[in-house]
């Protein structure tokens, strides 16, 4: 299992949590949305972006750590 922290500019509404299926919504200071979760495999992050491609966000950044690194 991966932890993902994904950013996006701008801020995204907190009701999308839901259908991130278990990613938690948060903002930083830099006009930035962070999206925090876990996914099972590479199948999974490659799912969570693509839901975000259809939403027509943008990326800043994606970081992936194994579960056991955190």
């Amino acid at each position: 299992m991966q932890q993902v922290e994904v950013r996006i500019r701008g801020q995204l509404d907190k009701k999308w949590e839901d259908w991130l299926e278990g990613f938690t919504i948060s903002y930083s200071g830099e006009d930035e949305t962070v999206l925090t979760g876990k996914v099972i495999d590479q199948a999974s992050l490659y799912g969570l972006m693509g839901k975000l491609r259809d939403m027509g966000v943008k990326l800043v950044s994606v970081v992936t750590t194994e579960a056991g690194d955190e």
